[in-house]
């Protein structure tokens, strides 16, 4: 009869076992991505020459300097400020009719080109030449959307 198993023997990598076969499957993956690793070599060897990679290895070894001047900045009243303001306004623009605004904004284009040529013509305005201009359909249009414009903003005031 065969003799009993006392004793279980189990196969402990040795350190060097485990670093050699960490070297085997690097080698491996640079094998597999020789093109990839070559772009990166490229791209670091460019950001080193311009400098960035430089400036990038200070950056980042004065990380708690750098935060800090960053958070005084941020926190200063001008920035929270911009921000408030950047928060409201992206909020009226979700709520505004994109085709609405697309028309207003082409409008104005054309309404700046035209105010331009006409302020490089240098002619002076006269009292009959307005109450003439009133009868332009174009010009009584802009009025008209001037006027609903300042009746809703003056209601908007008044909340």
């Amino acid at each position: 009869m065969a003799q009993p198993i006392k004793m279980v023997r189990k196969n402990v990598d040795t350190e060097e076992m485990k670093k050699e076969q960490a070297l085997d499957n690097l080698r491996d993956e640079l094998a597999d991505k020789d093109e990839a690793l070559f772009k990166i070599m490229q791209l670091i060897g460019e950001l080193n020459d311009s400098g960035i990679l430089e400036a990038a290895n200070s950056l980042l070894s004065a990380k708690e300097k750098v935060a800090g001047i960053l958070l005084g900045q941020v926190s200063r009243k001008p920035i929270t400020n911009l921000i408030n303001n950047l928060m409201e306004a992206s909020a009226l623009l979700t709520e505004l009719n994109p085709e609405s605004t697309n028309k207003i904004v082409g409008s104005m284009k054309s309404g700046l080109q035209k105010a331009q040529e006409d302020v490089e013509t240098n002619k002076k305005v006269g009292v009959f030449e307005l109450m003439k201009a009133l009868n332009d359909p174009d010009i009584n249009r802009a009025l008209r959307f001037g006027m609903g414009f300042l009746k809703g903003l003056g209601q908007g005031l008044k909340d």
